[in-house]
């Protein structure tokens, strides 16, 4: 819990936004530098294609409904919400910040975090391994569709033409990795620890060449304490109505209790593993650093009250097996 609470890797974002401050890549550098990126972001998604198995991922479709739920509150109750947030621009939210907040709200779910809550709070973990799989996998399509639906409806972000070209950059190495899978799948998940370096590796490295960019052009003197403020009240306010209304949704539709903190922990996650190189894709040439500062923010935000929530849950189970134990016979 802790670790979770932490967030090393978090920290390590924080350090390379401070870097990239400092020394921001600059000049002759910025080519082999994108050159490097866009190898990072190609061996991001091949080693989420040689990790997950197609077995695993199958086998949980048999449990559609609550797949269904988790699906409708990350690819349509997010966006939505996304949507209703534009209220803000320009009185509260800067354009720039507002698209951050778009693309924060089209992405897919975590896994890792996603299947680590609910274990911790006694969910029903074989589902959320399948659906926090399946949103990654089809997040490769419908994020990317989904921002260039949304952006281009606003007259900004890649044009409905550019998605497929976007998608090829995406999902091919993610195809080339799935493929692999069952020669190499056993060999990754033996050396998660190492590739979780090289995954993070390059998340750090994309991240350095999106705030270099933003910082060149002016990020720090465009952007206030009061904007950071505002964005992490909308981040904080964007959580908790996810959470009530995923919450509220699974007991209305009279799922058990393991299947509502599924619906609830994998419904409420937005992957930073996916996000940032996806954003380096989709919004080349653009200001992603600005964009990326949303779900930087929403990252440690939903971890924060993700754990909070995954103890209780937690405890209110221990609590209800303790009432179900009869008393010891008397003497």
């Amino acid at each position: 819990m802790l670790r979770l609470l932490a967030d090393r890797f978090l920290l390590a974002l924080l350090g390379i936004v401070a870097l990239s401050s400092v020394l921001p890549v600059r000049g002759a550098l910025v080519e082999p530098f994108s050159i490097a990126t866009d190898i990072a972001i190609a061996l991001v998604f091949f080693l989420q294609g040689a990790r997950l198995s197609r077995a695993t991922v199958v086998a949980g479709f048999t449990h559609w409904r609550l797949h269904l739920m988790v699906f409708a509150a990350t690819f349509v109750l997010f966006p939505l919400l996304g949507l209703a947030a534009g209220l803000l621009v320009p009185t509260l939210l800067s354009p720039a910040l507002y698209a951050g907040i778009l693309f924060l709200c089209v992405l897919p779910s975590t896994i890792q975090s996603s299947i680590a809550f609910t274990s911790i709070a006694h969910g029903n973990v074989s589902a959320a391994v399948c659906s926090a799989s399946a949103s990654n996998i089809l997040g490769m399509f419908l994020t990317p569709l989904l921002v260039g639906l949304l952006f281009s409806a606003r007259g900004s972000g890649p044009s409905l033409e550019a998605v497929g070209s976007i998608l090829v950059q995406l999902l091919l190495p993610f195809v080339v990795g799935q493929v692999l899978q069952p020669r190499i799948g056993k060999w990754v998940i033996e050396n998660g620890r190492i590739l979780g370096l090289v995954d993070r590796g390059s998340i750090l490295l994309v991240v350095y060449i999106a705030f270099s960019h933003a910082v060149v052009d002016g990020l720090w003197h465009k952007l206030s304490a009061l904007d950071l403020a505002v964005m992490v009240g909308v981040d904080v306010v964007l959580l908790a109505l996810v959470l009530a209304v995923t919450t509220a949704s699974a007991r209305l539709l009279g799922f058990s209790r393991e299947d509502e903190i599924t619906i609830v922990f994998c419904g409420s996650k937005k992957s930073l593993a996916s996000g940032v190189p996806m954003a380096k894709v989709i919004f080349a040439g653009q200001d992603t650093g600005t964009i990326l500062l949303p779900l930087m923010l929403f990252h440690q935000i939903q971890l924060m009250a993700c754990a909070v929530l995954a103890r209780h849950y937690a405890d209110r189970r221990l609590k209800e097996m303790d009432a179900e134990e009869p008393l010891p016979a008397q003497a």
